[in-house]
């Protein structure tokens, strides 16, 4: 049988250890499969398998990662389909619609073939966004063992050094963690006099917002803990969680002195910082996990949905529901509802928008995800004209400027 080699489509089912890749013709018949090393020779062969039968498109499960880069960079359109939905499409092949890598890789490249006109090309972001991308996810991902490393730590405090515990803002603190490092266990603390506390704070530079009468009087007055050879053994223990600490949180400002740097060289930057509260960090976690390829979201509409800010559907006959949408990009959920929750403390119109449906009897989070959609009107806005953000300009924001904005924006 003679394939027609003008239309061959790719399928791509990747995985940690290895790819399988298939290949079918204008009429979904095989015309090629392979199984390669997910390592830079096996993807190396994989992408020349495309090349050399002249595939102009794949379809593969996920955004990124080195695959998705190589068939790019050879000029290999890929088109994302995302396993939740192949899960539901395996039953259009397959009545047991069993998970199988060999069966996903045809099931990408025929669905690929069948309703290629449905679907929206990857369009990748710059080098700068895919750098920035990285820098802001090596943060959070600190920054969440940070916080699970100051919950062990305060756990094991709880039983053997009780009071050390709320004697500052913050256990995971510079002076906290400075503290610890010096006396990590009772015995150690007992030293301590009021003079002593005192001379200490000041050399360690302590800020001041309690003196050191009311810190020692913590100290001698919070729950006992273990003393002698047991809290000399338990010292050891509170060394290494504040010795790691100090290390991850060095690391966390190393990358947002990165992640500063890097975004004020992005040419978007203007766009995401001219947002109300939205700093640094939190304004390059936004550019990053929306990006900078203006042709991936087409309409609001479509950025609302994969932030998960926009509700889900369900309507058969009289059957109507409204659901929270579970299927979306996590991480861009995340950065989007982290900066509406804080937008509503400098933004009047946003905080109008919160209290209005907390009033109605609406959760925090249900009230944050509708400020959120929200927001991401304003924001796709400027993002596509690459302007900032400015709420004279703002047609829902108006009506809560200060006479004196008024007047600026009048003149």
């Amino acid at each position: 049988m003679q394939h027609d080699t003008t239309a061959l489509i790719g399928g791509v089912d990747w995985a940690t250890d290895t790819n399988e890749q298939c290949i079918v013709d204008a009429t979904g018949s095989i015309v090629a499969r392979r199984n390669t090393t997910h390592d830079a020779a096996g993807i190396r062969r994989l992408v020349e398998g495309f090349v050399r039968h002249g595939v102009q498109q794949v379809a593969i499960e996920r955004p990124d990662g080195p695959v998705v880069d190589a068939l790019l960079t050879v000029g290999i359109e890929v088109v994302v389909i995302t396993p939740r939905q192949v899960k539901h499409l395996r039953a259009r092949y397959s009545a047991a619609g069993n998970k199988d890598d060999r069966f996903d890789a045809y099931v990408l490249a025929d669905v690929l073939r069948t309703d290629g006109h449905r679907l929206t090309p990857l369009t990748p972001d710059s080098p700068q966004t895919l750098a920035l991308r990285s820098a802001v996810r090596a943060r959070t991902d600190l920054v969440e063992a940070r916080v699970a490393l100051c919950n062990q730590l305060r756990a094991h405090l709880r039983v053997v050094f009780p009071a050390v515990v709320g004697l500052f803002a913050d256990l995971d603190s510079p002076i906290s963690l400075t503290f610890l490092a010096r006396f990590p266990s009772v015995d150690k603390a007992a030293w301590l006099g009021q003079r002593r506390l005192g001379a200490w704070l000041a050399a360690n530079g302590y800020c001041g917002r309690q003196p050191a009468r009311v810190l020692l009087e913590r100290l001698q007055t919070g729950p006992e803990g273990l003393t002698g050879d047991a809290a000399a053994a338990a010292a050891h223990t509170t060394l290494a969680y504040v010795a790691t600490l100090i290390a991850v949180r060095g690391q966390i400002a190393a990358l947002e002195a990165q992640i500063r740097e890097q975004l004020a060289l992005h040419p978007d930057a203007h766009v995401f910082t001219s947002l109300p509260r939205s700093g640094q960090v939190r304004a390059a976690k936004l550019l990053a996990e929306i990006g900078d390829a203006r042709g991936r979201f087409p309409t609001e509409a479509s950025l609302a949905a994969l932030a998960g800010a926009a509700p889900s559907t369900r309507q058969s006959g009289r059957h109507h529901v409204v659901t929270f949408r579970w299927a979306c990009d996590k991480k861009l959920r995340d950065a989007v509802i982290d900066f509406a929750a804080d937008s509503r403390r400098a933004s009047p119109w946003a905080a109008a928008i919160y209290d209005r449906h907390r009033t109605t009897g609406k959760t925090h989070q249900h009230a944050t995800r509708i400020l959120a959609r929200a927001w991401l009107r304003v924001i796709w806005r400027c993002w596509q004209d690459g302007t900032g953000y400015d709420s004279a300009r703002h047609g829902g924001a108006r009506p809560f400027l200060t006479p004196n904005e008024a007047i600026d924006q009048a003149a």
